[in-house]
Parts: C-alpha cells; sequence; structure tokens
C-alpha cells in the first residue's frame, strides 16, 4: 500500500473551494469569503479554536454540492424554492469521505431556517455552525448588486445588515445576527471581502498545516469528492472520471508500472476534468457539433485543471499528468502543445483512457461505441500519429478488461457478458 506525504487536508480544501468558483464564473472567491466572515463572527462569539477551524472547512465547502452553472445562477437570490437540494448533494459528498465526514450536517443545514432548525435533533454547535453560514452565506450575496454594478459596498451596508436584522430569529440565530452587526459596523469589514484580504486570510489558514502521512485509500476517497463534483455537470459525464481513473490504473499494471505510480494514474484519471467547472452547462450538453467558439472556451478546462491541482503540495505529478490529457504525441494536442518527447509514459496512458472511455459511454451527439468501432478509432488516432501506438497495443492485447475497467462492470457480470457478446 503506497503512503503519500502530503500536505493534504487544507490545501486539497482550498483547491477544491477554487474548483467551485470556477461554477460561478461572475462570483468568485464566494466560498473564501463566506469562510472569512463566519469565521470572525465565530471568533466574536468566542468558539473554541477546534470549532472555527471546522467552521472555516465547512463554510469554504458548503457550496460543494452545486456543480451545474443553472444551479449556481440562482444561488444569487435570496430564497429560492428546492434550495435545500445542494445542500443535501454536498452533505452526501462530504459523508463519502472519511476526512471530511464530520462536516457534513453542518452543509446539510447550511440553509435551513433558525426557527425550524432551532427545534431539530441536531447537536447545537453544528446548528450555530450551519447557521452561521447561511447568514454570512446571504450576506455575500446581497453585496452583489453593489458589486457587480461597480457601487462602493458601504453605499449598500447599512441596507444589508438591515436585511440580515429582519430576518433575526426567523432565519437566523439571534446571537448571531447580534454578532455580525457588531463586527458590520466598521467599515474594516467590508473591505476585507475584496480578493487580497480575503485571499490573505485564507493563506495564513493555510501555513497552518503540515505534512502528513496518508494513506492511498483516504487520499482516494478526498479526491473521489473532486470527481463526483464535475461529474455531476452533465448527465453525459457521469462516471466518466471514476472509469478513466479506473482504465488508467489497470493500463499502469498491464504496463508493468509501479505500485505508486499507478496510485497517481488512478488519482490523475478521478481529477482530469476538474477544470470542465468553468464549461458552461449548454455546452456539455450540446446535441449537435461545437462552433470554433465554444470548442476555445472548451480547450481551457485542462489547463484550468493544472491551475487547481498545483497547489496541492505532493500532487505535483497529477497535476502534470491531468493537465495533459488531451496533449497527443505529435504534438497537434492542446492545451501546451507538447509532443512525445515531453510527454512522460503516464500522460500517454491517460490519454488513451480517456479516449477510450468516452466512446465507451454514451454523448448528446452520439449513442456509446461498439469495441470494433472504438478500436478502429484508436487505431487511425495511432497512424495520424496522435495516441501512443505501445498505449493503443495494450489496449488492443487486453481489449475486453479494458472495457470493464472502463465501464467499471464486474468481469463475468450479466452487464458485461450481453455488451460483449460478438
Amino acid at each position: 500500500m503506497s503512503l503519500f506525504e502530503i500536505n493534504l487536508r487544507r490545501e486539497a480544501i482550498y483547491s477544491l473551494s477554487d474548483a467551485l468558483d470556477l461554477v460561478g464564473v461572475t462570483h468568485i472567491h464566494h466560498g473564501k469569503r463566506v469562510a472569512f466572515m463566519a469565521v470572525e463572527v465565530g471568533k466574536c462569539l468566542r468558539w473554541s479554536r477546534e470549532q472555527l477551524d471546522d467552521l472555516f472547512q465547512a463554510a469554504i465547502l458548503h457550496d460543494c454540492g452545486v456543480s451545474k452553472t443553472a444551479v449556481h445562477a440562482k444561488l444569487a437570490q435570496l430564497a429560492w424554492e428546492q434550495e435545500g437540494e445542494h445542500c443535501q448533494i454536498g452533505a452526501n459528498l462530504l459523508s463519502s469521505c472519511a476526512l471530511l465526514r464530520h462536516l457534513a450536517p453542518v452543509v446539510r443545514h447550511h440553509h435551513t431556517h433558525w426557527g425550524e432548525l432551532k427545534d431539530m435533533d441536531v447537536p447545537p454547535a453544528v446548528k450555530l455552525s450551519a447557521n452561521c453560514i447561511y447568514l454570512v452565506d446571504r450576506v455575500d450575496i446581497l453585496t452583489l448588486k453593489y458589486v457587480t454594478q461597480g457601487i462602493d459596498i458601504l453605499l449598500g451596508k447599512d441596507e444589508i445588515r438591515q436585511q440580515i436584522q429582519a430576518l433575526r430569529d426567523t432565519w437566523f440565530c439571534p446571537e448571531l445576527v447580534d454578532a455580525f452587526l457588531e463586527l458590520s459596523e466598521s467599515e474594516a469589514f467590508w473591505f476585507m471581502l475584496e480578493s487580497d484580504h480575503v485571499n490573505g486570510y485564507v493563506a495564513t489558514w493555510l501555513a497552518q498545516t503540515s505534512k502528513q502521512s496518508m494513506a492511498f485509500e483516504d487520499l482516494s476517497s478526498l479526491m473521489h469528492i473532486f470527481s463526483s463534483i464535475v461529474d455531476a455537470k452533465s448527465s453525459y459525464t457521469k462516471e466518466h472520471s471514476d472509469g478513466v481513473a479506473s482504465l488508467a490504473r489497470y493500463l499502469g499494471e498491464q504496463m508493468q508500472l509501479d505500485e505508486e505510480q499507478c496510485d497517481l494514474l488512478e488519482l490523475t484519471g478521478l481529477l482530469h476534468d476538474i477544470g470542465k467547472l468553468r464549461v458552461p452547462d449548454e455546452l456539455l450538453e450540446k446535441p449537435s457539433p461545437l462552433t470554433t467558439e465554444e470548442k476555445f472556451i472548451l480547450s481551457r478546462h485542462s489547463f484550468d485543471t493544472y491551475n487547481i491541482l498545483c497547489n496541492i503540495k505532493g500532487m505535483e505529478r497529477v497535476a502534470l499528468w491531468a493537465s495533459q490529457h488531451h496533449e497527443r504525441v505529435n504534438g497537434s494536442g492542446y492545451p501546451y502543445r507538447f509532443s512525445l518527447e515531453a510527454l512522460s509514459i503516464e500522460a500517454r496512458i491517460i490519454a488513451v483512457a480517456d479516449v477510450f472511455q468516452a466512446m465507451a459511454q454514451r454523448r448528446p451527439y452520439r449513442e456509446a461505441l461498439e469495441l470494433k468501432d472504438i478500436m478502429i478509432i484508436l487505431n487511425q488516432q495511432v497512424n495520424d500519429g496522435r495516441l501512443d501506438p505501445d498505449v493503443v497495443a495494450c489496449v488492443t492485447q487486453n481489449l475486453q478488461p479494458c472495457w470493464q475497467a472502463a465501464m467499471r462492470v464486474r468481469p463475468n457480470s450479466a452487464v458485461a457478458d450481453k455488451l460483449l457478446k460478438p
């Protein structure tokens, strides 16, 4: 079993927050601002250091249940129908990871009104943390109309404070409202919401971390949150990341890579498309060919993937390989236009795994391809100098196991027998 020395939890949470920012392209750093304000309210109420740290983590991840740009647009409303859905999705995601499971109840209730929440069978600390996030989350949303119109936020601070005060004891816990009103009376509180100050605040929190040994299973569990968020962008890409991860690992094993390389290949497969969170939903769901402009929009996702993952110390190789999954051995890929000599065997494996898995799945513009058609296309891309011939040869020699890995279908199952029938 591989052990990874990595500055993980905080840097991964920070990077996940950056990924979530891509969904709301016009409202970046929302999670970081909410985390800053929530902790300041908690400090005002003299919460313990441990509770403040958990509050910060839950706040910076509170919208992890939002993948679609259409859903994100609704977050800019003070309230809307079915606003609790993304809370439940986020809580489910965090519950799937042992390292972050303790944050799930807070995220689950971060849109629950205090009038309802205060009588629920929920630990008091969870109630207060969840409602604290809800309060400052709405504060950040109320600042939007000033920020987007280029109006100085100080001209709106009194109106925002009055709106929050009007919801005291119905939406928000009275002591949280009182603490917020005390803090927000000063101009400095509002100046601190500017990006430079918020990023500095988060950087200070990040600096309080240290390296730790982590088993691959724990690391994979955390990275599954990333892949689950991006795969939820579209019904057509559901489980794509898991499939690429599974196939990449299988190919690495068949090509005699060592255990650590195979572990990192699996993580790269999980994370390779995280940059797609920036891509509008309608492009991923489009049933017709993309325009030139739309192709340019889509083509930056692997670069965005690198920018997100490179902040996690210990994941440098994963960030590099993931950013290169659309590079081609003849230099015709993107975003770097690297050719064979600049591409590691791992990057070349990920590229083949990505192409194979995508063709094996249904897409908005076509049905899933049969194995014979997949191999025709893969071999054509080898002939064109795009894909590595050795990796594709490995696929050819292990065709059915590769399909089973890509589709995460158990060998000899009824599904495998039906779909692999000649």
